[in-house]
């Protein structure tokens, strides 16, 4: 009778993984589609889309391309939840392109597969896929750097040095952080004997210097404006108040990547050399061989592949210590270290790749469940936000999810109608937070055209509004009728808005409901003769 190590064959379990990993891109594909024209946009795409509204070169908190790519869809579509996502789903696309082509110079077809597959299942890769941040043309313009860095410094092709200037400077125009990734690159040619002369090359500078160019306008913006944009994501961050966050940061890990993939990627990270049998067709530890013959001399392919794995560890490692070393003083976000796990990808699938060729199934018995585990609770997280489920509520924090937007819209609409045929005047309609009421409001009132100039933040009473402080400054606004909304009844008190106001209305409640099903209450309340 046949043993189980003797009844396996590798080369039947990577054509099944093909065929799994297709299933498994189309149903996330599936999932995105069906969440970006079906679900109410969160409050920070809705900011983003208030951006498109504004536009401009520069702004306070981001640099501008999210906002150019949410004016490119809804120019083209129309202002629906569809067409202010559009560009973050073309950018995941693009995105898991550039990581298929990376892993398949790295380590073949097989194992670009398996790094898409990654890239449309673990968190902040589908999120971003989704999400109209400025984290989903981050991660094009990342991967796409990360493409084109190791065809030039480790497979020497020079041209590509004009792709990495490219995508650099996209990514500039997306978020500040992609500089780290610039960093990264530097600390490898330092460390890596073949890609020092690169430094006397004009190449290198010249990708700089497009950078540069391509990134001017948010220079020039920053230049007219005091460099407020520069300060507030460097000296104003800084200057917060001091706090311990390394373990939110381990965290947020833990939520980016799943501890599965949080557990692997620091087992392969750490590995001092990439194992031959990560390649294709390379022979592996039982001494079998991968589906796919190797294309190249072994001896030269292997050095390649080594000092591809050393670039990969620093592009990883690098901005990974920058965080940590931030989080010992200072608070970090959720999302900050996803962008830089895009280096891993191929890392991971490589290992995932070699446990197909193999016998050993620990790897898949962790991978599989995970990616199983995270596709369905992204399947129960769009039916709870699209249509509930009975007897789960949305919680004290509602105002996080996209879900009651558009009935609070409606009803802060009527309420403003109301106002506007008492007084003869139109209120400003003010939400009492940083952005969030504000920028839904602004996409959800049944007027959005005029809802734009007619909607505020809570800047208005002394707090943070982010860029409703430059479109709305409070000079502005002075004898005008407001509106106040907030979630809070105490943001509405006489303690916090009355040294401002000349006349105030009660505070009245209303309830945004679902199909006659109550989401949350809400608070407002009129005033006259703002000051």
């Amino acid at each position: 009778m046949s043993t189980t190590h003797e009844q396996w064959r590798p080369a039947d379990a990577a054509t099944g993984w093909r065929a799994a990993a297709i299933g498994i891109v189309a149903l996330a594909v599936v999932l995105r589609f069906i969440y970006t024209g079906g679900v109410e946009l969160m409050p920070e795409e809705a900011y983003y889309w208030n951006y498109a509204q504004h536009l401009d070169i520069g702004y306070l908190d981001h640099p501008p391309m999210v906002g150019w790519l949410i004016a490119a869809g809804t120019a083209a579509l129309g202002d629906t939840e569809f067409a202010v996502r559009i560009g973050a789903l073309l950018c995941g696309a693009l995105a898991s392109v550039f990581i298929y082509r990376l892993t398949r110079e790295m380590f073949g077809a097989l194992t670009g597969w398996v790094a898409v597959v990654l890239a449309q299942t673990l968190p902040f890769f589908f999120l971003t896929g989704i999400l109209m941040t400025p984290d989903a043309p981050l991660s094009a313009a990342w991967a796409g750097t990360l493409y084109y860095l190791y065809r030039a410094l480790i497979m020497e092709r020079s041209r590509a040095f004009w792709g990495v200037g490219l995508c650099v400077g996209l990514g500039l125009l997306s978020k500040y952080t992609i500089a780290l990734l610039g960093f990264s690159t530097l600390v490898f040619m330092l460390i890596d004997a073949r890609s020092r002369h690169w430094l006397k090359r004009f190449e290198p500078w010249a990708a700089v210097l497009l950078a540069a160019i391509i990134f001017s306008p948010v220079i020039a913006w920053n230049a007219h404006n005091d460099f407020v944009s520069f300060a507030f994501q460097t000296s104003r961050r800084l200057a917060d108040r001091p706090q311990f966050a390394l373990p939110k940061l381990i965290g947020s890990i833990l939520v980016l990547l799943t501890p599965t993939g949080a557990v692997a990627a620091v087992r392969e990270l750490l590995r001092k050399n990439v194992p031959s049998a990560y390649q294709d067709g390379a022979p592996s530890a039982h001494g079998e061989r991968g589906v796919a013959g190797p294309s190249r001399g072994a001896e030269a392919a292997g050095a390649e592949r080594q000092r591809g794995w050393r670039f990969l560890q620093v592009a990883v490692l690098t901005p990974l210590a920058v965080f940590a070393l931030f989080s010992l003083r200072h608070e970090v976000k959720l999302d900050w270290t996803g962008a830089p796990w895009i280096a891993s990808l191929p890392v991971l699938a490589a290992g995932i790749a070699h446990s197909l060729r193999t016998t050993r199934k620990a790897i898949r018995r962790a991978w599989v469940p995970t990616l199983i585990v995270m596709l369905l609770l992204y399947g129960a997280g769009l039916i709870y936000l699209l249509r509930g489920i009975p007897g789960l509520g949305y919680g004290r924090h509602a105002e996080l999810v996209p879900v009651g937007w558009r009935e609070l819209g409606r009803d802060v609409g009527a309420i403003a109608g109301d106002i506007a045929r008492r007084t003869g005047t139109d209120p400003l309609i003010v939400g009492m937070d940083r952005y969030a009421i504000a920028s839904e409001l602004a996409f959800y009132l049944p007027d959005r055209a005029k809802a734009v100039s007619d909607t505020s933040s809570a800047h208005l009473f002394g707090r943070v509004g982010l860029m409703y402080e430059r479109w709305f400054p409070a000079a502005g606004q002075s004898g005008r009728q407001l509106l106040l909304i907030a979630w809070n009844p105490a943001d509405l008190s006489d303690r916090v808005v009355g040294e401002h106001i000349e006349r105030l209305d009660p505070i009245q409640q209303g309830l945004l409901t679902r199909d006659r099903q109550p989401i949350r209450p809400f608070y407002y309340r009129a005033a006259s003769g703002f000051h």
